[in-house]
């Protein structure tokens, strides 16, 4: 039999394209798995329903591709929680506890193999809470140690500062932001001249909207939150300012964010893992119903 080359897997960072003894010798190397998850979703008249997936899955590639001794990046999982959006047509939505428990039974199956840690990059907003929990249950439930993010967060500071136009609210979806970075990396996949963007009704239309309620994925939002059918207050699908969005502000936008997923992979492989401690003075007289 072969041997397995280690400088071969080091060089590696797609985890579908190694053999079962190399994920061994990737196991033994410690790589990280990165594992980015999307949406297909109705993105307004002029950017296409893989938004979510192709950003989030663009960036872990960069990431891998600029560190491959770092991590595995594991292929895109596609499809999210957008039941909100199912009035514009095309939109692919998952039930929230069937999409947290697939999240899941990755991540076990990874650590089971012996990968310890594990970053989840998420690249949908709704799927944002769910992820989490995905996280946190993975960190509960095995012995590897789980990060989970948006990719929207590690470039917020910076896009914010340096790079958006656009006022609160204008990077909510299929925005100044998405628009950017899709132009940046597919632009004849952007119809230009679709694109028609504006604040949410319940910004401009509901009394002191724009202080309470508000969305915005750098931004954050307003104290407020509720969460309902997204044709209820947008026409077209897009939310924020589009009309704003460049490709060199998306170039911008996709360094910065690759560079700082590096930093943030390199960090967690070296991360220790706490030790849980039992406080009971009497030892529990059964397993709990899930966990480790």
């Amino acid at each position: 039999m072969t041997e397995v080359n280690p400088e071969d897997v080091r060089r590696q960072h797609r985890y579908e394209l190694l053999t079962w003894p190399e994920i061994n010798e990737a196991v033994a190397q410690a790589k990280v798995i990165v594992l980015p998850v999307g949406s297909i979703e109705q993105h307004g008249h002029h950017l296409p329903l893989d938004v979510d997936s192709k950003l989030v899955g663009s960036v872990c590639d960069a990431a891998g591709a600029q560190a491959p001794e770092l991590m595995l990046v594991m292929p895109t999982m596609s499809y999210g929680y957008c039941h909100h959006v199912m009035d514009f047509p095309g939109t692919i939505t998952i039930q929230p506890v069937t999409f947290v428990n697939v999240l899941l039974d990755i991540t076990r199956s990874v650590a089971y193999h012996g990968f310890k840690r594990i970053v989840i990059v998420n690249g949908h907003g709704s799927n944002h809470p769910l992820v989490e929990q995905a996280g946190r249950q993975t960190n509960l439930q095995t012995d590897a140690l789980c990060s989970t993010l948006s990719w929207w967060q590690l470039v917020a500071d910076y896009w914010n500062t340096e790079v958006r136009e656009s006022g609160p609210g204008g990077c909510a979806h299929a925005c100044e932001l998405e628009t950017s970075m899709y132009l940046s990396l597919d632009p004849d996949g952007v119809r230009t001249n679709r694109i028609r963007g504006a604040l949410s009704r319940y910004m401009t239309h509901v009394p002191d909207g724009d202080h309470w309620q508000w969305t915005d994925l750098t931004l954050g939002g307003g104290p407020a939150t509720i969460i309902g059918w997204t044709s209820s207050f947008s026409d077209t699908g897009t939310i924020g300012s589009p009309e704003l969005a460049t490709a060199e502000k998306g170039t911008l936008a996709f360094t910065h964010t690759v560079d700082r997923l590096v930093s943030l992979v390199r960090w967690m492989r070296d991360r220790p893992l706490e030790t849980r401690h039992e406080h009971h003075a009497t030892p529990p007289t059964f397993p709990l119903p899930f966990g480790f």
